[in-house]
């Protein structure tokens, strides 16, 4: 009709998809995997370290939990009743052992944990590295192959170590367990096992093996006297600073260059949205 009044004529509006967001980041184009130690050499560690551990007889000793609980009139009378016939508290107190490491001067010398273990290889000061095969996720003691390599610290991973080892210390798990330098209560031990653990690989530290051999015969050379220790100590930096001199460019023929890994990640991308949390049904009294 003529006197019919004129609307304006809706769009239809399309909906803008979102932006998938992706997080770029660079990553180690190296893949690090332990050498499992499997068969004969496996029960020969497990085997040495468990005679040791009880010889030497190191143990943590946790406190007993004492659970309070009330008590009625008739069970605090049948306690007062027998209560006169138990010894006293002062003669079973003294039998039970205090609480915590039995020998503090044993448990210096070792690292026991991954905390425990990754400062001391920062520090330099490890003679043996072994890893259990249990710990999950890989990453937490995959960091431990490039630290014991930077150190030329012998280092493997052995199945069944924390099942093995975390009893006989008096603790529910041991992931990694490191023997630290000045370590006497454990010299055969070390010697023992350190033939039977493979050589790590580690790409940029082949061309290294010079150096890291100059690092053991430091560690070697620990029974000198001060005075000797320090003459050779003097007679090496002095050669390591003529070597630098001669040659300021290390001989880099044999590194092969990996290019980087660019790794991308999608936060969610198959959009799985979480199911609603269901609301808790009131119950009648």
């Amino acid at each position: 009709c003529r006197g019919s009044p004129s609307f304006p004529k809706r769009t239809a509006t399309l909906r803008k998809a979102k932006k998938t967001t992706v997080k770029t980041s660079l990553d180690n184009p190296f893949v690090f995997q332990w050498k499992t130690i499997d068969g004969e050499d496996m029960h020969f560690i497990l085997e040495t370290l468990e005679e040791r551990i009880k010889h030497i007889g190191l143990k943590k000793i946790e406190s007993p939990r004492k659970k309070k609980r009330s008590l009625t009139k008739k069970q605090t009378e049948r306690k007062c009743d027998a209560g006169s016939n138990e010894p006293p508290k002062e003669e079973t107190e003294s039998h039970q052992q205090k609480p915590g490491w039995t020998d503090i001067f044993i448990r210096r010398q070792l690292a026991i944990g991954v905390n425990e273990v990754t400062k001391a290889l920062e520090k330099n000061e490890l003679l043996l590295l072994l890893v259990c095969k249990s710990a999950k996720p890989a990453m937490i003691t995959s960091h431990l192959i490039e630290l014991s390599a930077s150190r030329a610290t012998p280092a493997g991973q052995v199945p069944r170590l924390s099942e093995t080892i975390a009893p006989l210390l008096g603790l529910t798990s041991v992931l990694a367990l490191g023997f630290k330098k000045p370590c006497d209560k454990f010299t055969e031990a070390i010697a023992a096992i350190t033939p039977k653990i493979p050589a790590l690989e580690v790409p940029w530290f082949q061309y290294r093996t010079e150096e890291s051999m100059a690092y053991a015969d430091t560690d070697s050379s620990e029974n000198l006297e001060p005075e000797e220790l320090a003459e050779v100590l003097g007679d090496k930096l002095t050669s390591q600073k003529r070597k630098h001199r001669e040659s300021n460019q290390p001989d880099l023929s044999n590194v092969i260059l990996q290019p980087l890994k660019i790794k991308k990640l999608v936060p969610n991308p198959n959009k799985i949205k979480k199911p609603p949390r269901k609301k808790r049904k009131a119950f009648s009294t």
